[in-house]
């Protein structure tokens, strides 16, 4: 068997992984010269700076949280962006809610937009779930941290929908109280969360 040509190891590439990029193409020995006459002959698509893909390929709806997430590697997927990956309440941003490390230089992408909000300590590194959209892994906070969050940030995204949230998801049975009361220990926002708590359970 012949060994594949760079045009087609980049292609199945793209075919097995979704969206790559740049840097990803490097590593298969595929230089930037042979994206570009790709995307030129519209073999190629790209997505966005250093990113790209088969056009044919079909889009899931996380389409723009794994744009997001490959262009801010250190980013976590938050807040509403998080709730309406879950599946949870009435919010669908026109932005992508992503978490940075409070000392990280703010990313500097045009699309997606993004709406950053920096965490630190636990708060930024507990709850991280890994989903695989796309092709690619992005790390999404977990249901019961968002809750945590959307409490804590209630001043941004409204109390009204953290209180949609946390009643829909205690419905729906998606959290356990001692999950939620380590996020709400983290994010220092237990005794905010306390009386909302106990109207719903009682």
């Amino acid at each position: 068997m012949s060994p594949l040509s760079d045009k087609d190891k980049i292609l199945e590439y793209a075919r097995n992984h979704g969206i790559f990029t740049a840097r990803e193409a490097k590593k298969l020995g595929i230089h930037s010269q042979m994206l570009t006459r790709l995307v030129r002959d519209g073999t190629l698509e790209r997505v966005t700076r250093g990113q790209y893909r088969v056009p044919d390929q079909d889009l899931t709806e996380h389409f723009s949280l794994t744009i997001a997430a490959q262009a801010v590697p250190s980013g976590i997927i938050c807040l509403l962006s998080a709730l309406s990956f879950h599946g949870i309440g009435t919010q669908f941003p026109a932005e992508i809610w992503m978490a940075i490390d409070r000392g990280t230089r703010r990313p500097g992408i045009h699309f997606p937009r993004l709406r950053i909000v920096r965490f630190s300590g636990q708060a930024f590194t507990t709850g991280v779930e890994t989903h695989i959209l796309e092709g690619q892994p992005v790390n999404i906070y977990s249901i019961p941290k968002t809750l945590a969050d959307l409490f804590k940030y209630r001043n941004k995204v409204g109390l009204d929908v953290a209180l949609e949230a946390l009643r829909e998801a205690w419905l729906e049975r998606r959290f356990s109280m001692d999950e939620l009361d380590y996020y709400a220990h983290i994010c220092r926002v237990q005794r905010v969360m306390t009386p909302y708590l106990e109207a719903i359970v009682s």
